[in-house]
């Protein structure tokens, strides 16, 4: 089960946030049948996106990370809700290339260089899109940038995911620290003091320690207070009768040729990999339910 730590440092400078996203990282690998670096750079996207979910103002609110890179991996994404419950997909799950010669997965090799979208979608009016160059394509370096350039907040980004031999998931995680208006600057000397202790995330999640005894890593020195722990899951949201409502809009033509044709019709969720099924039965009891009028 994936947990989530937010807190802030107590004289209000910095706020923390630290996922172990091990179990949605392997269930993303799991569902997209993705080789190691796939899985790595899906992992990272999933841990993102959560983290920056869990920072949205309403329930009902939604977050879309998405990277359109020029790699072979032609691009990754990942949708998280408020609570940090994501779902993902990549273009190219098997896309794989050589470990670098520091023996790190080569996730920035798959991505390649292109743009990096934040949707926020209140699900009221047009959502909020602010779009930057993707700098490194490692994912970390991109969300940092993303801040700093388009929502001018200084952050610390750190994601990473262990890929076993087996190429599942043997340990994922994320940790942001974000610094808050009018922030001490003894307390920014710390934070940046810090960053080297946790470079290495994957490695902290793998050695077993607790979200609480990382945050003590990365607020070393620095007095904090733990709001609330929230435990997000790789959750999708579809469903029969949203395929069928997607279906529905391609008009009762269309659709008829292609059950003369291929006699059903067979749709797939991108997010889950769920396959659904329609033949010429719901096709009528589509058009008896009015469906079709416009």
């Amino acid at each position: 089960m994936a947990k989530l730590l937010r807190g802030m440092s107590r004289d209000g400078s910095a706020r923390i946030l630290i996922l172990n996203s091990t179990d949605m990282a392997e269930r993303g690998r799991q569902l997209h049948g993705c080789a190691p670096t796939a899985a790595a750079a899906l992992g990272r996207t999933l841990t993102a996106a959560s983290l920056m979910g869990c920072m949205l103002k309403e329930k009902g609110n939604s977050l879309t990370l998405n990277f359109k890179g020029d790699g072979i991996a032609r691009g990754v994404m990942a949708v998280s809700d408020y609570y940090g419950n994501v779902r993902g997909l990549i273009g190219e799950p098997r896309a794989d290339l050589p470990n670098k010669p520091n023996g790190k997965l080569d996730v920035s090799g798959i991505v390649g260089a292109g743009s990096m979208s934040v949707i926020r979608d209140t699900g009221e009016g047009e959502p909020y899109v602010g779009i930057t160059e993707i700098v490194s394509g490692e994912i970390a370096e991109d969300v940092t940038h993303y801040f700093a350039d388009s929502e001018q907040i200084p952050t610390v980004c750190a994601l990473g995911v262990l890929v076993d031999t087996d190429h599942s998931c043997r340990a994922a995680g994320g940790i942001m620290v974000q610094l808050l208006p009018g922030a001490d600057e003894h307390t920014v000397d710390l934070i940046e003091r810090n960053i080297p202790n946790y470079a290495n995330v994957s490695r902290l999640f793998d050695s077993g320690l607790s979200n609480r005894e990382i945050a003590n890593i990365v607020f070393a020195d620095i007095p904090y207070d733990i709001f609330d722990e929230l435990t997000p899951a790789y959750v999708c949201d579809c469903s029969r009768e949203r395929m069928e409502r997607g279906l529905i809009t391609l008009g009762k033509k269309t659709l008829m040729d292609i059950i003369r044709e291929r006699h059903v019709i067979e749709t797939r969720c991108h997010f889950c990999c769920k396959s659904y099924r329609f033949d010429v039965d719901d096709l009528l009891r589509w058009a008896k339910a009015g469906a079709f009028q416009q």
